[in-house]
């Protein structure tokens, strides 16, 4: 977790590309409730780095793009019509359609009309082709509908925690449907 002031040193020192967004970087805790969940990213992001050097000769990561990151971009989307529109009431007006198409354009599940989203996306280049993976962190306690929504998506899922006595595992794909 970065301070305040760690954030403004690396953003400070980061360099743009012009074929990509600027680096997002954040500080302190966005939501105490999900501190558990959040605190194991890096260590998935490790394994999954690992994992993507081990399947492909030398893959060269180009960033990792957070869930809140993919949410403000599709939250732009849905309210572009509305911007600057002084009589908007706000309500983004885009068809099922649209927001399919966006999904699709995005490379990110569209179904039970709505678009999901992983908990973060390594985006990475393999022989001038330029690939992604879509991790989840899937808690014990998901249940019902999150776990099986969460089951469909296709991304790749690791597990947090256990009940036997805690840890994590690897990707188990269909870990979510022990649960349902």
């Amino acid at each position: 977790m970065l301070t305040k002031e760690g954030r403004d040193l690396l953003e400070s020192h980061s360099m743009e590309r012009d074929d990509e967004p600027p680096p997002a970087f954040y500080a302190g805790v966005s939501r105490a409730r999900e501190i558990h969940h959040d605190s194991n990213l890096y260590a998935t992001y490790r394994e999954e780095e690992a994992r993507l050097r081990g399947d492909h000769e030398r893959p060269e990561i180009r960033r990792v793009v957070l869930e809140q990151d993919l949410k403000r971009e599709y939250q732009a989307f849905l309210q572009e019509h509305n911007r600057d529109r002084p009589g908007s009431d706000g309500r983004p007006d885009r068809s099922p359609e649209e927001i399919r198409d966006w999904a699709r354009e995005h490379d990110l599940p569209y179904f039970d009309s709505q678009v999901h989203f992983p908990d973060y996306r390594i985006e990475y280049e393999v022989d001038g082709r330029e690939l992604h993976e879509d991790i989840e962190l899937f808690m014990l306690h998901y249940r019902g509908a999150h776990a099986a929504s969460r089951a469909q998506t296709g991304f790749r899922i690791y597990v947090v925690g256990s009940r036997g006595g805690g840890g994590r595992s690897g990707p188990r794909p269909r870990i979510a449907e022990e649960f349902l």
